[in-house]
């Protein structure tokens, strides 16, 4: 059993989550800025369905990218080298997140619910939420978001509608963010498109144990990315 969350309760230890499925540690409580800021700073993010209570994770395994072992394919080189494409930040935040709810092929349905929008978007205007938008003229055909704490950032979700799409905003993402000093990009769990980039699992333990380091570091105060990063 999962404790049910109510008014001010606090998360459970992250040790307490369930084997299977694997990361489940509690329901219930709000998708407020605050109740998120406390989730974050513990390891744990929300992912639920629609209809569902608010679900709370922390796996064990956690899939990260320790941004200097970003990984580019030959291919993905020579996109990255081409200026068919602008890259930006935080220009287009709600945009963002609404494609990456779009369902994907062979899917119905999106866990990023209405209810997950408002709440990001707030935290978006807070200046915790950050987007990476990937551009073809006034087209967006790729991006990303996530929550920046100190010198740590936890991903959220990305989408792609054309080639490599979603691959050029993670790419600009990891490379910037290794510039300013973070130590882990958050995957949360494991994919072959993650692993193709450089991401890794890691002990949940180990993962709690740096982001405590790194969510207490200076904060970013423009993130803005550099125009030439690769």
């Amino acid at each position: 059993m999962i404790p049910f969350l109510r008014g001010n309760d606090r998360f459970p230890p992250v040790a307490s989550a369930l084997a299977a499925p694997n990361g489940l540690l509690a329901a219930g409580s709000d998708l407020s800025p605050e109740r998120l800021l406390e989730a974050y700073r513990n390891g744990i993010f929300p992912w639920f369905s629609p209809g569902d209570p608010i679900l709370w994770w922390s796996p064990d395994p956690r899939m990260v990218l320790f941004p200097p072992d970003l990984k580019l394919s030959a291919s993905l080189k020579k996109t990255l080298k081409r200026a068919r494409f602008k890259v930006t930040t935080d220009q287009a935040f709600e945009q963002v997140v609404r494609a990456c709810a779009a369902p994907r092929p062979g899917e119905n349905g999106t866990w990023i619910v209405e209810e997950m929008i408002a709440a990001y978007c707030e935290l978006h205007r807070l200046g915790h939420a950050h987007s990476v938008e990937v551009w073809m003229e006034d087209e967006l055909v790729g991006g990303l978001y996530g929550v920046a704490l100190g010198k740590m950032f936890y991903g959220e979700s990305m989408f792609s509608k054309r080639t490599d799409g979603s691959k050029i905003a993670f790419a600009h993402m990891a490379r910037q963010l290794e510039q300013w000093g973070f130590g882990m990009i958050d995957c949360q769990m494991y994919t072959p498109h993650l692993a193709s980039l450089g991401a890794r699992e890691i002990p949940r333990a180990e993962f709690v144990a740096r982001l405590q380091d790194l969510i207490n570091c200076e904060p970013v105060q423009h993130f803005r990315f550099d125009t030439d990063l690769f």
